[in-house]
């Protein structure tokens, strides 16, 4: 039996909740919540099945050692204590993403340098070879975090952030982020059992995400590869187990998924991004304008967008948002309806009251997820019905 060991997801402020929820659901063994992060317990099956499936999770470490420094001596000394030869041969690429939050070190370039003198003085001392770097392509990801004089070393299992899932090879202005659109997908309570409408659909990012959760098809199924193929102890046959396995939960989804945008060229890339997920089954894309449409199918819809913020598009910002406000309001009975925006300013005339707020961040920008429901009649009626 493979040993279980701790591993740690990263994540975005705010999604720490459902990450956690997520891990749980997998299998995961001893979740601990922290901030922008989940840290748990797996074997390497899990560890492969972590990042296959988790849709919020930017990056999966594997701590492997921790030491105190205060000086760069001390930091030196601490990476040579680990046997480099363990994970990496001399004729391999390696390269180290360091942070800081330290009085003692102020450079994250600098605590880079050191820690790769220290590993390539290793080789070069037993060997007569050393390693070399490779930013781009490395066979071995090192993360390096200092914390005041704690040191955090961990392999990065992941290779480039998980939110480039594979699909998206398309996209238009400040396209969201995969992670982040299914984080709010998940937030919303979407769980694909209604109707689904993205109105200002863009590349299609929260269509394609909104299929594959109501489908249950593993986030990462389209990703060219991740850094842990890489290493010494990869196993092709245990990485196609779990493939299969997780391939076989898929599930059927019985309602539609629609996505409008009003320009053409949006709706190209985004049908151009469903069809490299392979979702075109489940997902129709049509150009329209989202202000001259109403609810087209019966029961609930479930909606969700990213609308333009002022910084982007060159647009009016208190008529924009009023008009999303009416629309929704006057077309579509029977909604839930959210939407993130940076813009805080312009939810002022959106003229609904949001029955949910959640702070979020899109890149750099604070922003607000709202919800806002709209029910069939009029709220007054809803409540008397049984009078």
């Amino acid at each position: 039996m493979e040993e279980n060991f701790r591993m740690i997801a990263k994540c975005f402020f705010g999604f720490e909740e459902i990450l956690e929820k997520e891990l749980r659901d997998l299998g995961a063994q001893d979740v601990e919540k922290g901030v922008r992060m989940v840290s748990f317990k797996g074997d390497k099956g899990f560890m492969y099945k972590a990042n296959l499936s988790l849709r919020t999770a930017l990056k999966v470490l594997k701590p492997i050692y921790s030491f105190r420094a205060n000086n760069e001596q001390a930091l030196y000394k601490g990476i040579s204590g680990i046997n480099w030869s363990k994970l990496l041969n001399a004729n391999q690429t390696f390269v180290i993403d360091a942070t800081v939050h330290s009085t003692y070190f102020n450079h994250s370039e600098f605590v880079s340098q050191k820690c790769k003198d220290a590993i390539v003085d290793q080789f070069r001392e037993r060997t007569g070879q050393r390693p070399s770097i490779d930013k781009a392509f490395p066979d071995l990801r090192i993360n390096v975090h200092i914390d005041k004089d704690q040191v955090s070393v961990a392999l990065d299992t992941s290779g480039n952030s998980l939110h480039q899932r594979g699909y998206r090879t398309a996209t238009n202005i400040a396209p969201i982020n995969e992670v982040l659109a299914a984080g709010i997908l998940l937030l919303s309570g979407w769980d694909g059992q209604s109707h689904f409408l993205d109105p200002m659909c863009g590349s299609g990012t929260f269509l394609a995400e909104a299929a594959m959760i109501a489908c249950n098809v593993p986030a990462n199924i389209n990703r060219k590869e991740f850094a842990f193929e890489k290493w010494k102890d990869w196993d092709n046959d245990l990485f196609d187990r779990i493939v299969d396995s997780l391939m076989k939960k898929t599930r059927e989804f019985h309602y539609t998924i629609k996505g409008f945008d009003k320009a053409p060229s949006a709706v190209s890339k985004a049908k151009d991004n469903i069809r490299n997920a392979n979702l075109e089954d489940y997902v129709t894309i049509s150009e329209d304008n989202f202000f001259d449409t109403e609810k087209a199918v019966e029961g609930k819809l479930h909606v969700v967008f990213n609308p333009p913020y002022d910084e982007r598009l060159d647009i009016h910002m208190e008529e924009f948002y009023k008009n999303i406000g009416d629309t929704l309001k006057k077309n579509y009975p029977g909604t839930n309806a959210w939407f993130i925006t940076a813009n805080l300013e312009a939810l002022k005339f959106v003229g609904l009251k949001p029955s949910r707020k959640i702070k979020l961040f899109n890149a750099s920008l604070e922003a607000r997820l709202v919800k806002y429901e709209m029910y069939e009649g009029s709220k007054r009626t809803k409540f008397q019905v049984n009078e």
